[in-house]
């Protein structure tokens, strides 16, 4: 299982032109044996998928509650404490504009939070993926929606729901961010975030390969008449 996925996650590398690995979350039932623990709080769910390009860690699933929108997206009940500062959180941003009244509701979630979460670069967990998160270009998630051969859905605010969205049935789906996590993970202004969810992963990476072999091939014959034309009208310009 590693080693397959870890070829999976130097192909999609390769083929997305990748910047860092992609991230492996895994829900699991218990901790899982020779993966260490977060060792500290962080303020953000998405603090996780950031610190999940570069080392393989797990965190119960209290430990997600600092980020009270984040918990909520996980399936973790809003009650207590947790609930009291979720509904101040909503009131804040609905009171300056970034939520319209409502809105909170429609935001997607798990229907029930697991009782723990590894994150890591693919191919360095012992278990196999919920699901995979791609910090991509534009460019790359041209390449990953074609590769998806079908609808995908498309998230905003919070980015942590694209989570949810693939465990609810999406093959694919893709989250434009929300400033949190642009602010937490230090998303570069050129990236967006591709998800696949992992039982579709080794389809989706095959596909991907097969349409970047393809995308080169039509790049270049496009390339070949942009030139031409160009050479055609200076012709003409020269001539005249």
């Amino acid at each position: 299982m590693t080693e397959s996925m870890r070829a999976i996650a130097e192909q999609l590398a390769n083929d997305l032109e990748l910047t860092s690995p992609p991230v492996q979350i895994s829900y699991l039932d218990a901790a899982p044996a020779g993966v260490p623990e977060h060792p500290t709080g962080v303020p953000s769910v998405c603090t996780f998928f950031a610190e999940g390009r570069t080392h393989a860690f797990y965190a119960g699933v209290r430990s997600h509650e600092d980020c009270e929108v984040g918990a909520f997206v996980l399936g973790i009940a809003p009650e207590g404490e947790l609930g009291q500062r979720l509904m101040a959180t909503v009131g804040m941003m609905q009171r300056e504009g970034y939520l319209a009244p409502g809105e909170e509701g429609k935001i997607p979630r798990n229907a029930a939070a697991p009782k723990f979460v590894a994150y890591g670069p693919l191919g360095q967990l012992p278990m196999p993926p919920t699901n995979v998160l791609l910090f991509a270009t534009p460019k790359s998630a041209m390449l990953a929606l074609e590769a998806a051969h079908g609808p995908v859905p498309m998230n905003g605010r919070p980015m942590c729901a694209i989570v949810p969205t693939l465990n609810q049935g999406a093959k694919v789906a893709v989250s434009m961010g929300c400033i949190g996590s642009r602010v937490f993970t230090q998303m570069a202004d050129g990236q967006l975030l591709v998800g696949v969810r992992g039982d579709h992963l080794a389809e989706f990476a095959r596909s991907v390969h097969a349409l970047r072999h393809a995308n080169d091939l039509v790049g270049a014959e496009d390339t070949r008449r942009k030139v031409a034309k160009s050479q055609q009208v200076a012709r003409q310009g020269a001539g005249a």
